[in-house]
């Protein structure tokens, strides 16, 4: 049995190892629960992504973090200290949001300046501070334009500057991409994990895009009716999802619901489906996950389905194709720029190795 003096330890040593720490954070409103009991640890230097469709608890995840809102347990340990009740303006927090919520009437270096002028920076460290900020977000040379003189894009920038600028403990991002056009975000995606990169800041941001979370995060705590739903890295949620909802949310998937039946093989509407070695049933109605790029056309694997093409997608690098099975469900296949595409209304046989399939509850 583990005595006081053990499970202080323990909890010491998880305080330690982590630059946050959250343990049992949890959130009501009344009858109604924001957050369920969360516990996680962002290490130094770490982009932790929080990722799941609205309403799933990460904003408000985000929110209790940084104090804007008090949570109904659980603590907020960053650096070692609990600051579950320090207010938001005593926490050595940045923060960085979708509207930029900057000073109109200031400059660019004004802007800029501004958090380390509230922290009584002297006056040559703050020139210094905002003009390595000016070439991190190569900004330079608009340093004394205002805000109105800049594009959406420019503006993010002076924002993630500003926020850089004072180099605080942790750095929390929420939706901070979601005003620009698709073009504008995919390249601020890049300036963000360049800044992540050269800075070393530990980053906490918030996303419901799926893309965004895959291109940018050394980890992603995926969220769900709030909870945790997986934690992991991008590459470990995408090929590895523990859920049906981890599947369908992270990319596309073909899924297979049934019952296993204990032998290595999967029994659906489908068919009977062979299960990856060592494969065990994660529950009483469990799935079988099949991404799009490991189905083949016309392929001689015992695990296949039949179905008529419905629609074809071509993306450039890749081709879409869209198939009907008997029982109405829809399969989607990955093609690449040489595979054969078959035709609209011709039926088609994909099947895949069973060591590609994932079982998942």
């Amino acid at each position: 049995m583990a005595t006081k003096s053990d499970t202080a330890a323990a909890k010491a040593k998880l305080v330690v190892e982590g630059k946050l720490v959250i343990e049992g954070l949890c959130k009501r409103y009344g009858a109604t629960t924001a957050l369920e009991p969360s516990s996680l640890s962002v290490t130094e230097g770490e982009f932790l992504t929080l990722l799941g469709p609205s309403g799933s608890g990460k904003t408000t995840l985000l929110q209790l973090i940084c104090g804007l809102v008090e949570a109904s347990e659980g603590r907020v340990v960053i650096d070692g200290r609990d600051q579950s009740r320090m207010p938001v303006h005593q926490r050595d927090i940045g923060l960085v949001f979708q509207h930029y919520a900057l000073f109109p009437h200031l400059t660019v270096a004004e802007n800029i300046a501004f958090p380390l002028k509230m922290r009584r920076r002297p006056a040559a460290e703050i020139a210094r501070r905002v003009e390595d900020a000016l070439a991190m977000v190569h900004l330079g040379p608009l340093a004394k334009r205002f805000p109105r003189e800049l594009s959406g894009g420019q503006q993010q920038r002076v924002a993630l500057a500003r926020c850089f600028v004072y180099q605080p403990s942790i750095i929390l991002m929420d939706e901070p991409l979601g005003a620009l056009d698709k073009k504008l975000r995919e390249h601020m995606q890049i300036e963000i994990k360049r800044l992540h990169r050269e800075s070393g800041a530990t980053i906490v941001y918030v996303t419901h895009d799926q893309e965004e979370a895959l291109a940018l995060s050394d980890r992603i705590c995926l969220m769900n009716h709030a909870r945790i739903e997986q934690l992991g890295t991008p590459r470990e949620i995408y090929e590895r999802p523990r859920t049906a909802f981890a599947a369908d949310f992270i990319g596309i998937s073909n899924i297979f619901r049934g019952r296993w039946d204990g032998n290595g093989s999967i029994e659906t509407a489908h068919g009977r489906f062979a299960l990856p070695q060592g494969a065990h049933s994660p529950g009483a109605e469990p799935a079988l996950v099949i991404r799009p790029e490991h189905l083949r056309l016309g392929s001689a694997e015992s695990n296949a389905v039949t179905g008529r093409v419905g629609e074809i997608v071509y993306a450039g690098s890749e081709t879409r194709v869209i198939a009907t099975l008997a029982d109405g469900a829809q399969l989607v296949l990955r093609l690449g720029p040489d595979d054969a595409v078959p035709v609209i209304g011709e039926t088609i046989v994909a099947g895949w190795a069973r060591e590609r399939a994932v079982l998942v509850a």
